[in-house]
C-alpha cells in the first residue's frame, strides 16, 4: 500500500488491532462505512464505523434516507461483492478490515480530502497482490509454528476417514509448494497418500462454475505436464480444473458427496446450490462464540433479557402515567441489556451470529449454503462415522414450542409461556 500506492507511511505506525472487526461484515464503499447488517437488511445502529470511531445512530440514519434498511439487491451482488457495498467473508478479510479503517482514520483525523472509493480499489488491490506475488504464502512457511495449528487433529481427521474407505478428495487454491509444506507439517510426508485426488491453483469459485480451464498434471518437483487428463488418479497433483470435468472423471455426485470449505461464496454457495453436494462450513469464530453463550453473566443477562420483553408485550397495554413510567425504564433496561450482551462477543460489533435479535446476514447465507458448520474439522471426531445428523424442527411464529430444549433461554419466566411448561 505505502510503496506501490504511495500511501503516507504513518498509517503504518497504527497498531494493528485483531479484535477490531468481525467476519461478515458488510462495508459501504462510497460512505467507506463498515457495519453489520442483520438477515433483513438492517444496519445493526451502534454497528457502524468510520475508520476507528462509531457513528452515532442518527446520523447513520440520516445517511440511508431516513432508514437503517440496506437494498442490498440494488448494492450487491449474489458473492457480496459491490458494487456499492461489500461484504467481507473469509478469514483474509479481518486484517483488510482493520487497514482499511486505519486509513480512514488517518484520513479523517488528519484533515485530508479523499475518496473512500480510491481507498477502498487501493487497499483490495493491496492485499490482493500479498496472494498474487506469494508474500503469504512465503511469510507462513517461513514460521508454521506460529500460523499452523492442529496438525495432530488434522491427521486424525484424515486417517478415520481414510481407513473407513470413504474417497477424499482436495481442492485449493494455493500453489502446490505451499499445501505440500503444510500438509508434511500437519499430516506428515505421506499425506498425499489419504487423498484419491488433489487439485492446487483450482481458481475457486471459478471452478465450481466455469467449463473453461482442463486439468493440468503436475510432476513431483511441482512443474506442469503437457498430456491430456483422462482420469484423475491417486498420487498425483493436478492443477486448474472445472467441475464439469471432475464429476465426469470421478462419477462423485450429489447429496452423497460432503465438501468443507471456510468461505461460504467461494467454497459452498455453488456446490450447494447448483450441485446438490453436501457442505459444512468450518467457522473458527464458533470456539469463542460458545464459550461465552455458555458463561453465566451471558445466560443470565439473556434470560432476564427474554423476561423483559415478554413484560413489555403483556404490559404495553397500560396506558396510565406511573405504567408508561415503568415501561420506559424497562425499554431503558432493555437497550443497556443488549449493548451488554452484545459487548461480551465483540465490544464494536458483537456476535457474527446475531444482531440482538435477528441472526446476522452472515448467519443468514451459513445457514444457506451449508448442511453443518463447526469450528473445525476435528468435530467430526466426536461423531460415528455413521451419525446421522437429523434437522430439528423449528417452531414458526405461530406455533408453540413443543419440546423444552426448543423454548428459548429465559421464557418460562416470560408471560404467556410459563403455561407451557407441562408439554413434553
Amino acid at each position: 500500500l505505502f510503496e506501490i500506492f504511495s500511501y503516507p507511511e504513518e498509517i503504518s505506525k497504527y497498531d494493528y488491532i485483531p479484535n477490531f472487526a468481525a467476519r461478515g461484515l458488510h462495508y459501504d464503499i462510497q460512505k467507506g462505512l463498515l457495519m453489520k447488517i442483520d438477515a433483513f437488511h438492517y444496519i445493526q445502529l451502534g454497528t457502524v464505523y468510520r475508520g476507528l470511531k462509531p457513528v452515532p445512530d442518527d446520523e447513520v440514519m440520516k445517511l440511508y434516507g431516513g432508514s437503517n434498511h440496506v437494498p442490498l439487491h440494488q448494492v450487491s451482488g449474489f458473492y457480496g461483492k459491490g458494487p456499492k457495498m461489500k461484504q467481507f467473508m473469509d478469514v483474509f478479510s479481518i486484517p483488510e478490515m482493520t487497514l482499511l479503517a486505519a486509513a480512514n482514520d488517518y484520513f479523517i483525523s488528519n484533515d485530508i480530502e479523499y475518496d473512500p472509493e480510491h481507498l477502498y480499489k487501493d487497499v483490495s488491490d493491496a492485499i490482493g497482490m500479498v496472494h498474487i506475488k506469494g508474500y503469504m504464502y512465503k511469510w507462513i512457511m517461513q514460521d508454521l509454528e506460529k500460523y499452523i495449528l492442529r496438525g495432530d487433529e488434522t491427521y486424525a481427521v484424515l486417517h478415520r476417514l481414510a481407513s473407513q474407505g470413504k474417497k477424499l478428495f482436495l481442492i485449493t487454491n494455493s500453489p502446490f509448494s505451499f499445501v505440500d509444506k503444510g500438509m508434511k507439517y500437519m499430516v506428515g510426508k505421506e499425506w498425499r497418500d489419504f487423498f484419491d485426488v488433489v487439485i492446487v491453483q483450482a481458481d475457486k469459485p471459478h471452478f465450481f462454475n466455469d467449463c473453461i480451464k482442463p486439468f493440468r498434471r503436475l510432476d513431483s518437483n511441482g512443474d506442469l505436464q503437457w498430456d491430456r487428463i483422462k482420469t484423475l488418479e491417486k498420487g498425483q497433483i493436478y492443477k486448474q480444473g472445472n467441475l464439469v470435468d471432475f464429476l465426469k472423471l470421478t462419477g462423485w455426485r450429489g447429496s452423497k458427496v460432503f465438501y468443507f470449505g471456510d468461505h461460504l461464496y467461494s467454497d459452498l454457495a455453488d456446490l450447494m446450490l447448483r450441485h446438490g453436494w453436501r457442505t459444512g462450513a468450518i467457522v473458527p469464530e464458533l470456539e469463542m462464540e460458545t464459550k461465552v453463550v455458555n458463561t453465566e453473566q451471558y445466560a443470565q443477562g439473556l434470560t432476564w433479557l427474554q423476561a423483559l420483553t415478554g413484560l413489555l408485550e403483556r404490559m404495553q397495554m397500560y396506558r396510565d402515567p406511573e405504567s408508561k413510567k415503568v415501561l420506559q425504564e424497562w425499554l431503558k433496561e432493555r437497550e443497556e441489556l443488549r449493548a451488554v450482551t452484545k459487548n461480551l462477543f465483540n465490544p464494536h460489533f458483537g456476535s457474527i451470529f446475531r444482531t440482538c435479535h435477528n441472526p446476522t446476514y452472515f448467519s443468514r447465507r451459513l445457514c444457506r449454503f451449508s448442511d453443518l458448520y463447526m469450528a473445525s474439522i476435528s468435530c467430526l471426531l466426536n461423531y460415528d462415522l455413521s451419525y446421522t445428523f437429523y434437522p430439528r424442527r423449528t417452531p414458526l411464529q405461530h406455533e408453540a414450542p413443543l419440546w423444552m430444549d426448543q423454548l428459548c433461554t429465559g421464557c418460562m419466566k416470560t408471560p404467556f409461556l410459563e403455561e407451557m411448561a407441562h408439554i413434553r
